[in-house]
């Protein structure tokens, strides 16, 4: 039986040259399910594909990274995965997740439009949460026996390999703490205030830029026992070393930033997630693995300073030059869908 499929394209938010598909996924408990591909066409022929996924409480809304791929001939493609951003239905709770295994659905799906939009090679590009859902999705894909072929290389921008110290799981036992989630897998952790993070990048706060607030709230992201359970889960597999075959490239900040008032020291740093934890879990991922710290990076590094997302993608660029697409998988230019 097919699985979910991503049609009627439509104009995205991001205006011109951006289109966005909808695919509808079966119902879960809370009722109807989609998940949305924004696409952004190179305007050179090419068979060469990029598809990104993005982070916890968050959407895709880099306009400079799709620019960025675009410019090297590589088409782009973004993920808003189920009850994330494009994504989020009215009845859903945001971000809901029960299992990583949630969204292979629409990964496999991503995929299959990529395939068959023409292209031959893809570099997945994921961050933090996103990071951990990609490398599992691949992880497991390969020992299904699917073809992984066609992703050519994987590309993490701080991926979320290990807790925050200052989560609760930190200080709650695990044993109680999954009867939480199971008793009441919508309990709220308590927050610790206003994310110093997220008022560090909108520009309505003290950052630079702009995004719906709606769908990537300044506050920050409300994490539920169920969510975080789930990633746990996920992130003792990671520990446990996965198989994953493609080369990988694992960049994130060469400092970590704890704040309990403001600084400017989150302009500098990942003000998120512990760096060398990162590095360190980066290196059970596959036998190729390369650990990239940026100096002044935040915890998305492509919504640091200028000076920094420079450095980013210069960086990025002589990796994916030297790893992500090999020669030899060069195929006739994308046939495409219609509606470009």
């Amino acid at each position: 039986m097919a699985g979910p499929a991503f049609a009627d394209p439509h104009p995205d938010i991001l205006g011109a040259g951006y289109e966005a598909f909808t695919a509808q996924l079966p119902d879960d408990s809370e009722g109807a399910v989609v998940a949305t591909l924004v696409r952004h066409l190179s305007g050179t022929t090419s068979n060469k594909a990029v598809l990104y996924l993005h982070g916890f409480s968050d959407y895709f809304h880099q306009v400079e990274l799709a620019e960025f791929h675009a410019t090297r001939g590589e088409h782009f493609y973004a993920l808003d995965l189920r009850k994330y951003g494009r994504s989020l239905l009215a009845h859903q709770t945001a971000a809901r997740m029960t299992d990583v295994s949630d969204y292979y659905p629409e990964l496999e799906a991503a995929v299959e439009f990529i395939l068959a939009d023409g292209n031959a090679q893809i570099t997945v590009n994921a961050h933090s949460t996103g990071g951990l859902i990609a490398v599992l999705w691949l992880h497991d894909r390969r020992r299904a026996g699917r073809d992984v072929h066609p992703i050519t290389s994987v590309v993490l921008n701080s991926p979320f390999l290990d807790l925050p110290a200052a989560w609760a799981m930190r200080t709650i036992a695990p044993r109680p703490f999954r009867l939480i989630a199971k008793n009441r897998p919508l309990f709220a952790l308590p927050s610790s205030g206003r994310s110093f993070y997220q008022s560090s990048i909108h520009r309505s706060e003290r950052g630079e830029w702009d995004f719906v607030k709606e769908w990537k709230p300044v506050t920050g992201g409300v994490v539920r026992a169920e969510w975080l359970t789930a990633s746990v889960r996920a992130i003792a597999r990671a520990h446990a070393g996965l198989d994953l075959r493609c080369p990988i490239l694992m960049m994130s900040s060469a400092k970590t930033v704890r704040a309990r008032e403001w600084t400017d020291d989150l302009y500098r740093g990942d003000a998120v997630l512990d760096t060398e934890a990162l590095a360190r879990w980066s290196t059970r991922l596959g036998d190729h693995v390369t650990c990239l710290r940026i100096q002044g990076g935040m915890h998305d590094l492509l919504l640091s300073k200028p000076e920094v997302r420079e450095h980013v993608y210069a960086e990025l660029a002589r990796w994916m030059d030297a790893y992500s697409f090999p020669a030899d998988q060069d195929k006739p230019s994308r046939s495409g869908h219609a509606s470009r």
